[in-house]
C-alpha cells in the first residue's frame, strides 16, 4: 500500500493558495519560477493534475450524455444552449489556463531537475506528465502552443503548433522517458512518497507511459497509419496499465475544509455533510441511464443514486425536468469517501484500450479477454450490485469474436462510455467524438428551446485570454466554429 506524504509538513511547505487551487497544487509565474525541492514540486504538480481532471469538464458530462442541469436551479445558458464562443465560453472555462500552469510546474521540475543526474528520475515523470496534459489541450482546442511554450522571455506570444505535430512530439518524448528511467532509475533517487501517484515506482512510471502512448495511437484511428501506432512495437515488452497498477493520486485526501478527493468536494459533500453547489445542480441524464437499462446494466444505480426506488433521469434543456425532490443525483459508485483516491488513468480505460488495439491488429492479445477484464474492472470499481458474469452473458453485451471490425470497435466503446461515466467524461466524449460511438437511444443535444443548434459541439472555443493576449498567433488559426471545426483525429 502506498504511503501517504504527511499533510501538514506539505501543507506549511508549499501552501494552499487561492480559491478553487488543488489539494497540494501550486500556481507557478513562469517568469519567475519558484524555488522548491523536486520532491515538493512533483507532490504539488500531481495532486493539482488531479484536481484538474474533475473541476474542468462539467460541460463534457452534459454534451456527452452523463449529466444533467438539474430542474430545480436555472440551468448555465452556456452549457445548456451551447452557445459557446471565444467571447462567451463554457464556465468554467478553465481548462487552458489549469493545464498550462499545470505544465509550467512539470516543465520547471522537468528543467531543474536534467541539470542533477540524481534527479532523472523526477526528470522522467515530469516528461510522462506533460505529455498527459498536452494530449489534454489538444483534444480540447486542436492547435496549441507547444514548441514556444515555455519560453517567455524570448516569445512573448508563442506560436501554435499543429495537433498533429504536438501528437507526435509526445510519442518521442514519451519513449525517451522510458528510456531515461531504464538507463538512470535504478541509480537515481527514488521519488519515494513525493510520488503521490505511483509511490516512487518507476516500472509502473514505464507502464503508465507505454498506456498513454496506446492512447494516443487509438485516439488517431480515423487516420490510418500514425507515428504512435507505429511505435508501439519498440516499447511492446513494457506492458500497459492493469488491475494492479492503476494511477490512482493519493496525497493523504481527508475531510478536511481544502483536502477532500476533488471530485467529492466538487461534486459531493463538504466537510460537515452539506451537499455543495456541483451535487446540487447536477442530475442524471437520460441518455446514459436508459443505455444502461437497454443492457440491464447494474452500474446504472452505482453512477446515478435511486430515488424512491429508481433512477429518475432528466434530458438536457428539457423544460420539464424534474426537480432535485424527485431526479437522481451522483451514486455512491462515484462519490465514495471524501478520502477516495483520484483516479489519474484507470485500469478499465486501459484495458478497453488494449482490446481495440488487439482487434485492430496493432498488438497481440485476445480482444475478448480484454474487454471481458475491462468490464470487469469497471464493476469492481463502482461497486456494481449485479452479476457481470450474468451481464456478459446477455447477447448483447458479449463480444463479437466473429464480427466485424465495426461491430468489435462498436462493442468495445459502448462499454468504455459506460465505465467512464462521471469521473472521465472528457475520455468519454473524445471517444464519442472520435468513432461515433455508443449507438445512443436518445439524442444527447439539449432539448433546451433557446439552443443554438441540435449539434453536439465539436471542440470549445480558445479562452478570452488569448484573444487579449496572443491575438496574432490565435488568428492564424483562422475562424473557429464549435460546431464544425473539429480536433484532427475527430470522426
Amino acid at each position: 500500500m502506498k504511503k501517504y506524504i504527511s499533510i501538514i509538513t506539505l501543507f506549511f511547505i508549499i501552501g494552499m493558495a487561492g480559491c478553487k487551487k488543488a489539494y497540494l497544487g501550486q500556481e507557478v509565474n513562469p517568469n519567475l519560477p519558484s524555488v522548491t525541492t523536486p520532491q515538493y514540486a512533483l507532490a504539488g504538480a500531481e495532486a493539482t493534475t488531479a484536481r484538474n481532471l474533475t473541476h474542468d469538464y462539467p460541460e463534457y458530462g452534459e454534451w456527452g450524455g452523463y449529466w444533467c442541469w438539474s430542474g430545480s436551479y436555472v440551468p448555465d445558458a452556456q452549457f445548456q444552449e451551447f452557445a459557446v464562443s471565444i467571447t462567451v465560453p463554457p464556465s468554467p472555462a478553465d481548462a487552458w489556463s489549469d493545464l498550462f500552469r499545470n505544465l509550467t510546474n512539470y516543465n520547471n521540475l522537468q528543467v531543474t531537475s536534467a541539470s542533477v543526474p540524481a534527479d532523472a528520475n523526477f526528470e522522467a515523470i515530469a516528461m510522462i506528465m506533460k505529455a498527459y496534459d498536452f494530449e489534454q489541450l489538444v483534444d480540447n482546442y486542436n492547435n496549441v502552443p507547444y514548441t514556444q511554450a515555455f519560453a517567455p522571455s524570448t516569445k512573448l506570444f508563442p506560436a501554435y503548433d499543429s495537433g498533429q505535430s504536438i501528437y507526435n512530439d509526445l510519442v518521442k518524448q514519451l519513449d525517451n522517458a522510458i528510456a531515461l528511467i531504464s538507463k538512470n532509475g535504478a541509480t537515481a533517487t527514488n521519488p519515494g512518497t513525493s510520488d503521490v501517484i505511483y509511490g516512487g515506482n518507476m516500472t509502473n512510471w514505464q507502464i503508465f507511459a507505454n498506456t498513454l502512448k496506446l492512447r494516443l495511437a487509438i485516439r488517431q484511428s480515423n487516420l490510418g497509419t500514425n507515428a504512435a501506432q507505429a511505435d508501439l512495437a519498440s516499447t511492446a515488452s513494457i506492458g500497459y496499465i492493469g488491475v494492479s497498477n492503476e494511477a490512482d493520486c493519493q496525497p493523504g485526501y481527508t475531510n478536511a475544509l481544502g483536502k477532500q478527493n476533488p471530485f467529492y468536494a466538487e461534486f459531493g459533500y463538504d466537510q460537515n455533510g452539506n451537499p455543495v453547489a456541483g451535487y446540487l445542480t447536477q442530475r442524471s441524464n437520460i441518455v446514459a441511464s436508459n443505455l444502461m437499462k437497454s443492457l440491464n446494466d447494474p452500474r446504472d444505480s452505482a453512477y446515478y443514486a435511486t430515488v424512491s426506488g429508481a433512477i429518475n433521469a432528466l434530458q438536457l434543456g428539457n423544460p420539464a425536468n424534474a426537480s432535485n425532490a424527485i431526479s437522481s443525483p451522483f451514486g455512491p459508485g462515484v462519490l465514495k469517501s471524501p478520502t477516495q483516491a483520484a483516479v489519474i488513468f484507470s485500469s478499465y480505460e486501459s484495458l478497453f484500450l488494449q482490446a481495440e488495439a488487439v482487434a485492430r491488429g496493432w498488438i497481440p492479445g485476445s480482444a475478448s479477454a480484454l474487454y471481458n477484464a475491462g468490464i470487469t474492472a469497471s464493476f469492481n470499481a463502482v461497486n456494481a450490485q449485479g452479476p457481470v458474469a450474468a451481464y456478459l452473458a446477455q447477447p448483447s453485451v458479449a463480444y463479437p469474436a466473429t464480427g466485424t471490425l465495426a461491430q468489435q470497435v462498436q462493442a468495445i466503446i459502448t462499454q468504455k462510455y459506460i465505465s467512464l461515466n462521471g469521473l472521465f467524461n472528457f475520455e468519454g466524449y473524445n471517444e464519442f467524438r472520435r468513432t461515433g460511438y455508443p449507438v445512443l437511444p436518445q439524442n444527447p443535444a439539449s432539448q433546451d428551446p433557446a439552443a443554438v443548434s441540435q449539434t453536439l459541439p465539436a471542440r470549445i472555443p480558445y479562452p478570452l485570454s488569448e484573444l487579449n493576449t496572443n491575438q496574432p498567433n490565435l488568428a492564424l488559426q483562422g475562424d473557429i466554429n464549435v460546431f464544425t471545426s473539429k480536433i484532427f483525429w475527430a470522426k
